[in-house]
């Protein structure tokens, strides 16, 4: 089976398990070897589920993956569907679906709204590329893949299935986001009130504007049209935390609100 065959078919698996809200005992077929294997799987599992992307997700590759695959971040999209304002639901917030048998976690991120209207000029510092957003709120990403070794075989793996984004919860709009120091904010998550992790995005490479500068090269690389505008929830700030359906996921930002939401199974049972 050539690469393009095993590509089409590792996109299919992933595809087909998601629409099912299944999980999958083991990968679907031959692991990608590189980002440029993975991300010809994510542009086919694209082209396949057909469905309309909000956004895209901005994780990072540490050490020493980084090195060896010639990049410190990865990147996967954001389906409209699986996008939910915490504005619109009362309580608790909105309950998010994982796969209960496959992988599940939850991440505080920052989300920055790029403007429709760029015209594919990779901005080059913080001022440019802070230029082309219209709007900053903080958030919940909401990690999840029918493959429950879908970050522990790597990034490679990651990306190959949508980079393991399965919801985004947008909370409130940030502050003075025109100015404001994204690494003066202190940002806590907790799971049924247990503090799961804190930090602020002075951990996170270049910080949340740098995410912004690696997506947008990176789509222009795969040929992606970004030019009607896009979300881009830019990395767990805190780490990035397992949950399990029923628990509480409360993502605070010191001095500029907090987002919750409830985790619930999508589906159960692995093939």
């Amino acid at each position: 089976m050539s690469l393009t065959e095993q590509a089409k078919a590792v996109a299919a698996a992933f595809v087909t398990a998601r629409r099912e809200g299944r999980a999958m005992a083991a990968y679907p077929g031959v692991m990608p070897a590189d980002l440029a294997q993975a991300y010809v799987i994510q542009d086919l599992a694209l082209a396949l589920d057909g469905g309309a992307v909000a956004g895209w997700k901005v994780g990072r590759i540490n050490a020493p993956d980084d090195a060896a695959l010639g990049s410190n971040r990865l990147a996967g999209p954001i389906f409209a569907t699986n996008v939910v304002f915490a504005g619109d639901c009362a309580g608790e917030g909105p309950v998010m679906p994982v796969f209960a048998d496959g992988f599940a976690a939850a991440e505080a991120e920052f989300l920055l709204h790029v403007a429709p209207g760029w015209d594919g000029v990779i901005p080059q510092d913080d001022a440019a590329t802070r230029a082309l957003l219209d709007a900053v709120h903080i958030g919940i990403e909401v990690a999840s893949s029918p493959y429950p070794g879908i970050n522990a075989d790597g990034p490679p793996v990651t990306v190959s299935d949508f980079g393991n984004n399965y919801g985004l919860v947008v909370g409130a709009p940030l502050a003075g986001w025109q100015t404001v120091d994204f690494a003066s904010i202190l940002v806590r998550l907790e799971i049924d009130g247990v503090l799961a992790g804190e930090a602020t995005s002075a951990t996170m490479l270049d910080g949340p504007l740098g995410a912004v500068r690696f997506l947008l090269g990176n789509l222009a690389a795969r040929g992606i049209d970004a030019s009607a505008g896009l979300w881009v929830s830019t990395g767990a700030v805190t780490g990035v935390h397992p949950v399990a359906p029923g628990q509480a996921v409360r993502a605070s930002f010191a001095g500029h609100g907090e987002v919750t939401c409830t985790i619930a199974a999508l589906g159960a049972g692995a093939d």
